[in-house]
């Protein structure tokens, strides 16, 4: 009997029904997952054809023959070596360390668009520059400093920040369009992890790995760097080394 599963419009398959057995007494599957098999006219949850038990016995299904050289408690063992042993493969969390040097990376990655303006900037230009910010660094109230705030802005001429937006966007572009096809980021590609749904250990949507895991904290930690970035990793010290955006989009990261 070849069974097939699906969870999040995700299927997988086909198994025995040993194999569906032995990932239902692990949890590996959930009786909410739906499943399908030859003879039935349509996909139902496992709970349904299991009457809520954690084994599924279909009515008239007959187990196969082993074969002669493999006893069945070998054969058993063999499947459960090969469930186990990939689940084992796509559950093995990614360390802390190895999570801090791909977010590094993303970081240093944007660090162009802060020396975009340079290039634009005329020798004189360049040295307003420098006496605004240096006049920033010694000023003692707020309202001075959003005065010279304002004048730093308006040193910038308009191309520069034309060029600033346009590399931010195709920075975006690329990282969306990474973590929608391999769920990595490009520093997460260079470190070898990548980001998979907390229960299933399946490949996640676009919205929940971009839109909720990464450009909402990426506003957050502009408007309060470095608050958030700390909170943010020191929540990830759990077992299951979920950070705060980790747990709002319900993922987790692990080893490639």
């Amino acid at each position: 009997m070849q069974i097939y599963l699906a969870r999040n419009n995700q299927q997988a398959g086909p198994y025995t029904l040993e194999q569906l057995n032995q990932m239902l007494a692990s949890q590996q599957v959930l009786l909410t997952d739906l499943a399908w098999h030859q003879g039935m006219t349509e996909w139902k949850a496992l709970g349904e054809l299991t009457q809520g038990k954690l084994v599924y016995q279909p009515k008239g299904y007959i187990a196969p023959t082993p074969f002669p050289e493999q006893s069945p408690a070998q054969n058993s063992s063999s499947n459960k070596i090969h469930v186990e042993s990939k689940a084992a493969q796509n559950n093995e969390l990614a360390s802390i360390s190895t999570r801090i040097l791909a977010k590094i990376i993303d970081l240093l990655l944007w660090l162009p668009a802060a020396a975009i303006p340079s290039f634009f900037l005329k020798p004189e230009q360049v040295s307003q520059l420098s006496e605004i910010q240096q006049k920033m660094q010694s000023t003692e109230t707020s309202t001075q400093a959003v005065q010279l705030q304002q004048q730093l802005f308006t040193l910038i001429p308009a191309e520069a920040w034309q060029a600033m937006f346009i590399y931010i966007i195709i920075m975006l572009g690329i990282q969306a369009f990474m973590l929608a096809k391999s769920g990595q980021s490009i520093g997460k590609k260079l470190t070898k992890i990548k980001i998979v749904d907390a229960e299933s250990g399946e490949k996640v949507s676009l919205m929940r790995a971009f839109t909720l895991r990464s450009f909402i904290f990426i506003i957050l930690n502009l408007l309060f760097m470095p608050f958030i970035t700390i909170i943010d990793h020191v929540v990830a010290m759990s077992e299951k080394r979920q950070t705060l955006h980790d747990k709002l989009a319900k993922t987790k990261v692990v080893k490639q």
